[in-house]
């Protein structure tokens, strides 16, 4: 049974590789992560009652509109986002973070992080490489594919690393 099992993970991933065409790498130009961002930000304020209270409280608002997620044993995620600090677009990142072990599939979603305070703010601004693990002034807002909205101020550790992106 045991031989069975890893030859059908190992057909699996063959099948995988072969279908997978190669094509070079895209990222998205910044008037459309800009344009991405705007339309996420106001689905999330068209969906969710108080959204837009909240969002006028944030220090700042980091908003990823698209982070993909796919995995066959071995997973990733990416996402291109904006930071927001005073409704001005103050950076660009990348959200990108590997994992292990059983999954198989692809999910798409959007994610907003916003920062509740000025102190949060300027901390991850402090940071490049920035690796969320923060206290209870951060509010990460997660939109799926089906519409379902989920928000939550941070524990202490989510294992997700944010790079700015070179302009």
């Amino acid at each position: 049974m045991n031989t069975l099992l890893k030859a059908s993970c190992l057909a699996l991933l063959m099948i995988a590789t072969l279908v997978a065409a190669p094509h070079p790498g895209e990222a998205a130009s910044a008037a459309e992560i800009e344009a991405d961002a705007n339309a996420t930000l106001h689905s999330f304020v068209d969906q969710v009652s108080g959204a837009r209270e909240l969002a006028n409280k944030a220090a700042g608002i980091l908003v990823f509109p698209s982070v993909i997620k796919a995995g066959i044993g071995f997973g990733g995620e990416y996402g291109e986002g904006i930071l927001l600090d005073q409704h001005r677009v103050v950076g660009y990142y990348n959200l990108v973070s590997a994992s292990f072990g059983f999954q198989l599939g692809v999910q798409e979603r959007s994610v907003i992080i916003m920062f509740m305070t000025r102190d949060a703010l300027d901390g991850f601004n402090q940071r490049a490489g920035w690796k969320v693990g923060v206290d209870g002034s951060i509010v990460v807002v997660t939109v799926g594919a089906v519409g379902v909205v989920n928000v939550a101020r941070l524990p202490n550790t989510v294992p997700t690393e944010l790079d700015p992106i070179a302009q």
